[in-house]
């Protein structure tokens, strides 16, 4: 299923699986202008030899794998109406699909990501291979959500709005553009509080600055991920009993 759904993206198009690879591009290269040439954005913190666009690309890899997640889940039951009425068809397996989707699509990012930095900066930490560790718990934390939304999104249509615009809020609140210092102050309890800062700032670690994330953190990172994965299978288990009826 997830291989129909990457081939489903992409069909008809003429570039293919290439816009993979264009999409972010082209997307670091709005951000970039914007947050590095026309507010002269700038980090202090890590290493100041790294170029702007790098940084924000790497935080970048953490929220759009978990967005993709999230903005796709309110509808992945409603759009198979066909899959829910087969009882021998396990639909709990549909936010499964979503997040290996995102998960290709997010190793296809640090790998542009490691190509950049190595062509900008002439090398690339080995502690770069922890990165599927640092996505471990956005991971958890996207197949609970996605479950929940999921099986919400059936009986509550207009859940898939509210989300497009919590994601957007999300980006902004989190420490993307911006260092964890720059929070202004007005925000920073929800920035302290924010897992999804925790991670982002874990990937910048071992990707840019070649150093471990804090093993307390993540920690307390996959154990917020469980629960939430959790509660969102026992949520999509007992609500699922009545997709066939609504759609």
């Amino acid at each position: 299923m997830t291989k129909r759904d990457i081939s489903a993206r992409y069909k008809g198009s003429y570039l293919g699986m290439l816009w993979a690879v264009l999409m972010p591009l082209a997307m670091l290269s709005i951000y970039s202008y914007v947050f590095g040439t026309v507010f002269k954005s700038r980090w202090s913190a890590g290493d100041p030899q790294l170029p702007f666009p790098i940084i924000l690309y790497s935080g970048l890899i953490v929220f759009n794998f978990l967005a993709e997640c999230v903005n796709r889940a309110p509808t992945l039951v409603t759009l198979s109406p066909n899959l829910v009425k087969k009882t021998v068809f396990p639909i709990v397996i549909l936010p499964w699909m979503a997040m290996i989707t995102a998960t290709i699509n997010s190793i296809i990012s640090v790998a542009i990501l490691l190509v950049g930095e190595w062509l900008l900066v002439g090398h690339v930490p080995v502690t770069a291979l922890l990165f599927p560790f640092v996505l471990l718990p956005v991971a958890l934390v996207a197949l609970g959500t996605g479950w929940f939304l999921s099986s919400l999104g059936v009986y509550v249509r207009d859940i898939a709005q509210l989300v497009g615009l919590l994601t957007t809020a999300l980006l902004f609140l989190t420490p993307i553009f911006y260092p964890p210092l720059g929070t202004p102050g007005a925000l920073r309890a929800f920035a302290d509080f924010n897992p999804l800062a925790t991670q982002v700032q874990s990937m910048r670690d071992v990707l840019l600055w070649g150093q471990l994330p804090s093993l307390t953190s993540f920690v307390v990172a996959m154990l917020v991920g469980w629960a939430v994965a959790w509660f969102g299978l026992v949520w999509f288990s007992r609500t699922s009993d009545g997709f066939a009826d609504v759609l």
